[in-house]
């Protein structure tokens, strides 16, 4: 059983990491198939340096490190490092009590009154099952309800935000006195899910919960198939995990990845090695990042 006091400490932790926007259920098309000797990084030469851009996965387990030697020189070779958002500002208590606020209904307002008889009865149905009353879930809105029920899956079959690849390099640059910098603000971020109209966060509910039926299966999958870049594994599971919902894989994936294009372009020309550190949707399928450079003619390696 898990307690209130334990959840409400889950949501400050779900809502105050750079998980927010995908957790391990980041919406995926395909990574370059087949070759077991690659992994989810690419790489971009110019004649100021090599920028490299390594998907992540938000949530791994201890026994998924040490992570690949290429994933690691990348990083020994970059003088900065860029991530999706800033992990300490989304720690930061101040933050943290936004975000929430943000994540919960004014007095005399509740869940059942926003969303279809069908979904509460759907998200009960999952709630009961991990062993909690439904009346710790009544104050949130869908999408803070979707993200904590992933971690909450996601912890029971042991992977933990701690063991994330953002939040790994993240502490290590930090500790190595390497330059950071970010693609998005921590507001932002937030606004992505909290500002979807209602419709869209009953939809972005009704997918989460769709995804945790086969959660299991979708992890493993997700997470051996991260490591070699196996597209062939990767598409089937992943491309299910949205269908239905185009507008919210648009706002969440597709948009960010367009708006990020000129900010690589501008690390680009910047004199040295830098290592983009983003979610690994968004640098996979034809509307990936890689290929959005490759369009505007830079040679892009998968390595």
């Amino acid at each position: 059983m898990i307690s209130c006091l334990h959840l409400k400490r889950t949501v400050c932790r779900v809502l105050s990491a750079a998980a927010i926007l995908g957790l391990l259920l980041s919406p995926a098309q395909a990574v370059h198939a087949g070759q077991g000797s690659l992994s989810s990084l690419w790489a971009v030469e110019s004649k100021h340096g090599t920028l490299f851009l390594l998907g992540s996965i938000h949530m791994l387990r201890s026994h998924d490190y040490p992570l690949s030697g290429e994933i690691e020189k990348a990083y020994a070779k970059s003088g900065t490092v860029v991530f999706e958002t800033d992990l300490a500002a989304m720690s930061d208590p101040a933050m943290q009590a936004s975000i929430v606020s943000l994540g919960i209904y004014p007095q005399g307002r509740s869940l059942g009154q926003a969303i279809s008889g069908e979904t509460y009865e759907l998200l009960k149905k999952k709630v009961v099952s991990l062993g909690l009353p439904m009346a710790h879930f009544d104050r949130f809105r869908p999408w803070v309800c979707a993200q904590m029920l992933t971690v909450l899956e996601a912890q029971r079959l042991g992977y933990d935000l701690n063991f994330g690849v953002d939040l790994y390099f993240f502490s290590r640059a930090l500790r190595d006195s390497k330059n950071t910098a970010f693609l998005e603000s921590p507001n932002f971020q937030i606004s992505l899910l909290a500002d979807m109209d209602s419709a869209d966060q009953e939809s972005f509910l009704r997918q989460t919960l769709k995804d945790l039926e086969v959660i299991n299966e979708m992890l493993d999958v997700m997470t051996s198939a991260w490591k070699t870049g196996d597209e062939d594994r990767l598409e089937p599971v992943l491309n299910e995990s949205f269908r239905g919902y185009p507008r919210i894989h648009d706002r969440l994936i597709f948009q960010r990845n367009r708006q990020w294009v000129p900010r690589i372009e501008e690390l680009m020309r910047k004199d040295g090695n830098v290592l983009v550190i983003v979610g690994v949707g968004h640098l996979i399928g034809p509307k990936g990042v890689p290929s959005l450079l490759e369009e505007k003619g830079y040679r892009v390696e998968q390595r």
